[in-house]
């Protein structure tokens, strides 16, 4: 069976690039829609009490497969995630972002005046279309004012992806969660390493299958600055030889360890790192 969190079918319904590989009733292409809501919640079933899978922000874009009661069965473009969201958060009119949310989280202002009460809060990795500068402001091609020492160029990697993974430290642990208000472990590690260029998919597994190279692992392996260290359903990210960062439900938050008290509590819980991924630089 195909992976169902990276390929869309249903027993009534598949992705036409499934034809031959999945049995469905129908088969259709999906239309190209752009969210323009702040984040818009992938959850599992079209239901707001359903488990929440990932996030989407602002400016990225999914394929649309089938849209009823206010739910599209999307397909996410930047990491093939599948599942059900809001429908009215989507565009069918795709405008290709200028820039990116470079702060870890920014608000958007009804005029270019950090006074004003502000229209939303966009997290990092968000992307938007500036049409011009006003003083320290970038107007939003939708409307609105960012502060511009907030924002950076689209498709402009920072140097390095653990500095941002850091800046998330204290932020509330959140299972599916992708924003700067809440995410969890896998949902650290693709933020911090897609700010910095990496194409990054969403689940620790996946993670670990398809990041960087192995680091063979045994008690004294030399670990470094950047590395991903896998447990079973579990991701964290070395920021030294001796300490690792990640969001997790043990402290409710992302948290700043040693390396060797997490791994022993880790393994006190019945998990023993399963595998050590290193990327390399781009």
């Amino acid at each position: 069976m195909l992976d169902p969190r990276r390929h869309a079918y249903r027993p009534e319904l598949a992705d036409a690039r499934l034809r031959g590989l999945i049995e469905a009733e129908r088969y259709v292409s999906g239309e190209p829609r752009q969210v323009i809501a702040p984040s818009l919640p992938l959850r599992r079933e079209p239901r707001f009490d359903s488990l929440l899978e990932t996030e989407v922000l602002k400016g990225e874009t999914v394929t649309v497969f089938a849209e009823g009661e206010g739910w599209a069965w999307v397909q996410i473009d930047r990491d093939l995630y599948v599942g059900y969201m809001p429908s009215d958060g989507l565009s069918a009119s795709i405008v290709e972002p200028t820039h990116r949310v470079a702060a870890l989280r920014t608000y958007v202002y009804p005029e270019p005046d950090g006074k004003s009460p502000p229209l939303a809060l966009l997290s990092l990795n968000a992307l938007f279309t500036a049409r011009a500068e006003e003083g320290k402001f970038l107007a939003l091609e939708d409307g609105g004012f960012v502060f511009a020492q907030h924002a950076g160029l689209a498709g402009e990697p920072v140097p390095d992806p653990v500095a941002v993974a850091e800046a998330f430290l204290g932020t509330p642990y959140l299972w599916g969660g992708r924003t700067s208000i809440g995410l969890d472990c896998s949902g650290l590690v693709q933020l911090a390493f897609e700010a910095a260029g990496y194409t990054v998919p969403r689940d620790a597994d996946m993670q670990l299958a398809e990041l960087g190279e192995p680091v063979p692992w045994s008690e004294g392996t030399a670990l470094r600055r950047g590395d991903l260290v896998f447990w079973d359903g579990h991701v964290g990210i070395m920021t030294s030889p001796t300490h690792l960062l990640h969001a997790n439900a043990f402290h409710m938050q992302v948290e700043l360890e040693p390396f060797a008290a997490a791994r022993a509590r880790i393994g006190n819980a019945g998990f023993e790192v399963i595998g050590v991924r290193r990327l390399p630089r781009l």
